[in-house]
């Protein structure tokens, strides 16, 4: 290997360390931006390392937020040279394990998960329920949701084939004394100790456990029925009845896998879900078709990543250390990373066979693919939702924001408005109430907006409304402007609501980014309330942006101020989309109502037939005859009246 690296030259203001042009080789390799004390903060891979990094030297305006972040704290770059593309997967991963570097992705298991491991190495090897994925010559199946699930699968695999599972403690004791261990004297350890067989039949019992799980190989299902035919016809009954006892724990393991592919068919397939900030990972282990083990993670995200190089760095994650016994012939993804071939011959030369990377796009596979990814997508909000649930994690996310936007005090009440349209049409918009970090549901408003000219007109309109209450005492809300919005949930009383709408919220949050904040401004200034803190987050780049500033306030990707800010910013949205489809209903409830002979059963009865509104909409007079219950006039009406509107 070569390795070369650029000193401190200006080339432009902003970037002074950027290497003189022709400096960086063509070459495949890796390199790492360092920042002023020396510190990895990113590690990459390149086929071509004079291209790849030329995208980090693009003029500062064109990069993303989060890329130029990265650029500008780092101080310098460096490259090491490989000889193929291989060894530059190889390199970032052993420099990403190394340095850790903050801008990478960062994984998070969501738990310690248990495996049966079967300790190979041993005179007499064992089989032990552990976590620890570090033991020598060691040979692991799983990992299990549950301690649980794998203690019953090693109690069902025993009765079939019977290995050691004491302690090496007992077995050195039991073999010197000549006594079996407790567990081999009460019939739950089969091995030499017992002296029930030798050391190297206890190894041939051992190999076949090891060949069972790692792919239901249903030979031993057909040796023992054809044994117990056997006992049975030379009237051995005893026999028989062991046999079939056998065959009934190879049964209860199976059947606690489900067949989800084909029996010849060993593969790892991964679904993944994702956001702008994070992802999450579910691992299906399959070994003969069935799923032996799910392992789930998630995925902290600094920079932002194609869906191909995610998958990249799963991949390289799951595999860095794995035994060629762990990776099977085929891996499933839902995304092809540009390396695929590269990633092939790494793992290949892992394995010592052939592997396969594939996409699921039909069949058995693709509905497992979706499985898998219904998976990630739920430990995904899980995810979120635990993050929110956490008071330290809280508690930092108000103190960080404090910080990043200059408070005086942590914002303990915000108040976050989204605008939500059809198409330009039936304009609606929400408030979402976050007190110390926690939504506050019966404070959520809604606002309906009869005229408005874009966005911005619509955020200044509805802060408008807002700040006219703010700070209004009970007796003064009679003279307040026209226009309260309505609440969610049960109606509350008027002046109990009017005294929860006084309430002054230490910071505004609009959904958009500089002229939604400058439109919001405006309302401020208007209003008398310049007191009151003000930002939007863009969801497009996650920026924060403040009034009256040009460039955008970047908050760590991984920090709890952007994962509030963020959570506030779906609240608002999610309540206002809410909000306009129960109008949208309304609405088309009171169109159909003016049709004679259609009443409130016939009209909920068509809406959940056609599914939307748009379909009813579109449909013709025999698709709305098919109903049960219209006639051909009434069909003819409903479909006049609607074409009318």
């Amino acid at each position: 290997m070569a390795s070369a690296s650029s000193s401190s030259r200006r080339a432009r203001p902003e970037l002074p360390y950027k290497p003189k042009p022709g400096e960086i080789p063509t070459n495949p390799g890796v390199y790492r931006f360092r920042d002023a004390d020396g510190r990895v903060l990113y590690v990459g891979k390149a086929k071509n390392l004079r291209a790849r990094l030329s995208n980090y030297f693009a003029p500062l305006p064109t990069l993303h937020e989060r890329t130029r972040r990265m650029v500008t704290t780092a101080a310098s770059v460096e490259w090491t040279v490989v000889d193929s593309d291989v060894d530059s997967l190889q390199l970032e991963y052993m420099w990403i394990k190394e340095f850790d570097p903050p801008f990478n992705v960062r994984y998070r298991d969501d738990k310690s998960y248990p495996f049966m491991a079967i300790t190979l190495a041993d005179e007499a090897p064992r089989v032990i329920v552990t976590r620890n994925r570090r033991i020598a010559g060691a040979r692991y199946f799983g990992p299990y949701p549950k301690v649980w699930a794998v203690h019953d699968t090693i109690d069902l695999m025993i009765k079939v084939f019977p290995i050691r599972t004491c302690s090496d403690s007992s077995y050195k004791k039991a073999m010197a004394t000549g006594r079996p261990c407790f567990p081999g004297q009460i019939g739950r350890c089969g091995g030499p100790c017992s002296g029930r067989v030798t050391i190297e039949e206890h190894r041939a019992i051992v190999d076949d456990f090891v060949a069972f799980m790692a792919g239901g190989d249903q030979r031993f299902t057909k040796q023992l029925n054809a044994r117990m035919r056997e006992a049975s016809a030379a009237m051995d009954y005893e026999a028989a009845a062991t046999y079939r006892d056998r065959l009934q724990a190879i049964d209860a393991v199976l059947s606690k896998s489900a067949l989800v592919l084909a029996e010849d068919i060993d593969a790892d397939l991964f679904g993944i879900a994702e956001d702008e900030l994070a992802a999450a990972v579910q691992h299906f282990v399959i070994r003969g078709g069935r799923v032996r083990g799910v392992r789930a993670s998630t995925i902290e995200k600094e920079l932002d990543i194609s869906a191909g190089d995610l998958v990249d760095q799963v991949l390289q994650r799951t595999y860095g250390n794995a035994s060629g016994a762990d990776i099977p012939r085929q891996v499933l993804v839902p995304h092809l990373p540009d390396d695929a071939d590269e990633l092939e011959t790494w793992l290949r030369d892992k394995r010592g066979k052939s592997v396969s990377i594939q996409v699921a796009q039909r069949g058995q596979k693709a509905d497992l693919m979706r499985t898998a990814s219904l998976n990630a997508q739920q430990a995904l909000m899980l995810h979120k939702t635990r993050r929110t649930s956490d008071y330290v994690a809280r508690t930092q996310g108000l103190t960080d924001l404090q910080e990043a936007l200059g408070l005086d005090t942590a914002p303990l009440r915000i108040e976050c408005f989204d605008v939500s349209h059809l198409s330009g049409t039936n304009v609606v918009a929400s408030m979402v109430v976050f007190e110390d970090g926690l939504p506050r549901k019966d404070q959520y408003r809604s606002f309906s907006i009869a005229e408005t000219t874009d966005d911005t007109d619509s955020i200044y309109q509805v802060l408008t409304r807002r700040l006219a209450y703010v700070g209004r005492a009970e007796e003064d809300e009679a003279d307040a402007p026209a226009g309260l919005p309505e609440s969610e949930g049960e109606p509350v009383a008027p002046e109990r609501k009017r005294r929860r709408f006084a309430y002054p919220p230490q910071l505004l949050v609009v959904d958009g980014g500089r002229p939604q904040v400058e439109a919001a401004a405006r309302a401020l200034r208007e209003s008398g309330h310049t007191e009151i803190a003000l930002c939007g987050i863009a969801k497009r780049l996650e920026e924060v942006w403040l009034p009256g500033e040009e460039y955008p306030v970047i908050l760590p990707r991984t920090s709890e101020s952007l994962y509030l800010l963020q959570r506030l910013r779906d609240e608002a949205h999610r309540f206002a989309v809410t909000h306009q489809r129960k109008r949208r209903r309304r609405d088309i409830q009171s169109v159909l109502a003016e049709v004679p002979g259609l009443g409130e059963s016939r009209i909920k009865a068509l809406l959940k037939h056609f599914g939307s509104v748009t379909a009813l909409k579109n449909a013709s007079r025999d698709e709305i005859l098919e109903l049960p219950g219209i006639g051909p006039a009434l069909a003819q009406a409903i479909h006049t009246h609607l074409s009318d509107r």
